[in-house]
């Protein structure tokens, strides 16, 4: 008796369907992207820490800040300028203190004579302008009196030049020679000292 034909397209009766993924069992993608979901929160979780970490302790007996080095390995201060928070990045090598035209907005402080600021990317047009104070520490700590600051610099938020950025609910300025030098500064392992001179 002859065979009957096979429609087109059917596939032959022998064909068994393709067998179920053994429970438990899940694809290499999955554990991929699981991974990878762990690695982000993993970043996030220690880049939170890191900005929302106290940068400064003013050690009231011995009258001296000590600031613990950052992830970053810069030394970090909080303070304010004419009241407005701020977080300073200590930098030995700026003359003057720099913060962005957003914190002089807020700190009150328009006007002032037109600058150019020498920066590791290049110059860079500012102005200056002085505060009628600068603090540093929490309360009850410096307090410093009409000092020159730096205006345009943008900060990020390892405290670099030529990014936005903020720690916390603070703003970011450079601190320079201009406020250090009224302070003796010491450096033991990974802590840093100011002692006001």
């Amino acid at each position: 008796m002859p065979r009957l034909a096979r429609p087109p397209g059917r596939p032959p009766e022998s064909a068994a369907p393709a067998a179920p993924m053994p429970p438990g069992r899940r694809p290499v993608r999955a554990w991929a992207i699981w991974l990878a979901w762990m690695a982000v929160i993993g970043v996030l979780y220690l880049f939170m820490q890191n900005m929302f970490a106290r940068p400064s302790v003013f050690i009231a007996e011995a009258g001296e800040l000590q600031l613990p080095r950052q992830r970053d390995g810069h030394f970090y201060v909080e303070g304010a300028i004419n009241r407005t928070p701020v977080i300073f990045m200590i930098d030995t090598g700026a003359s003057l203190v720099a913060i962005s035209e957003a914190t002089a907005r807020a700190a009150g402080l328009e006007g002032g004579a037109p600058r150019t600021f020498a920066t590791a990317g290049g110059t860079r047009q500012g102005r200056v302008q002085r505060a009628d104070a600068i603090s540093l520490g929490a309360p009850g700590g410096f307090v410093l009196r009409d000092i020159e600051v730096g205006i345009g610099l943008e900060m990020g938020s390892s405290g670099r030049q030529g990014q936005k950025g903020q720690r916390g609910q603070s703003s970011h300025a450079l601190l320079g020679q201009n406020v250090l030098r009224h302070f003796h500064i010491t450096i033991a392992g990974d802590t840093m000292r100011l002692q006001r001179k």
